[in-house]
């Protein structure tokens, strides 16, 4: 356990310009484009590799599919993507919602604070749970207060001895109970939390990504 906490330790100090580089870059993702690719990707991680997931929003996006596509459209367009049927229903449902209504996510980042609107958006859009919103409000620059839980990070938590085991499901209480062991285990070995995730990815990944 020391020894890997040592790694992650190691590791930071190796990686951790390319990290500030990439959260300088999550802080200027505010026009709506922007926006969009980083909605729409969360939402196809689920059990996807985020390269395969970027990808695709990178190559619909500039078809347009992601913005004007119909839903059968957009999954006929998706590949090397689980459950590809109903995660274009969740980006269609998201898009006519939260882009394309009355209401607009880009205006409620600019004004209201990230646990707010994880809690909205985890309630009010399909598909998108904890990890998923967590993980969409970092990649738009407001990951300073919360953790993105995915089986990375879990599996790395385990490792440090912070939590036992990965859970098989994680509720609205379960994840707040680790994400608050996370930012405590953080604060210990004295790497920021919104490096912690990116560390940990490094780890498993060999890339500081997304």
């Amino acid at each position: 356990m020391d020894e890997f906490i040592t790694t992650l330790k190691s590791i930071h100090k190796r990686i951790e310009p390319e990290i500030k580089k990439r959260l300088k870059e999550f802080h200027g993702k505010k026009t709506v484009e922007q926006i969009q690719k980083e909605f729409f990707f969360c939402l196809l991680t689920p059990q996807c590799k985020a390269r395969i997931c970027w990808d695709n929003i990178e190559k619909l996006y500039a078809k347009r599919v992601l913005q004007d596509g119909t839903e059968e459209e957009i999954a006929e367009n998706l590949y090397g993507i689980r459950f590809r049927n109903n995660k274009a229903k969740y980006i269609v449902e998201a898009r006519e919602k939260l882009f394309n209504g009355v209401f607009s996510i880009k205006k409620m980042i600019e004004k209201e604070n990230p646990v707010f609107i994880r809690e909205y958006l985890v309630k009010n859009v399909k598909g998108m749970g904890w990890k998923e919103a967590s993980h969409f409000l970092r990649n738009t620059g407001m990951g300073e207060k919360i953790a993105i839980l995915d089986r990375h990070i879990l599996r790395g938590l385990v490792m440090a001895g912070v939590i036992k085991k990965v859970p098989a499901t994680l509720t609205k209480k379960r994840y707040l109970q680790i994400e608050k062991k996370m930012k405590r285990f953080a604060d210990e070995i004295n790497i920021p939390l919104t490096h912690l995730d990116l560390v940990f990815w490094y780890f498993f990944n060999e890339e500081v990504f997304k």
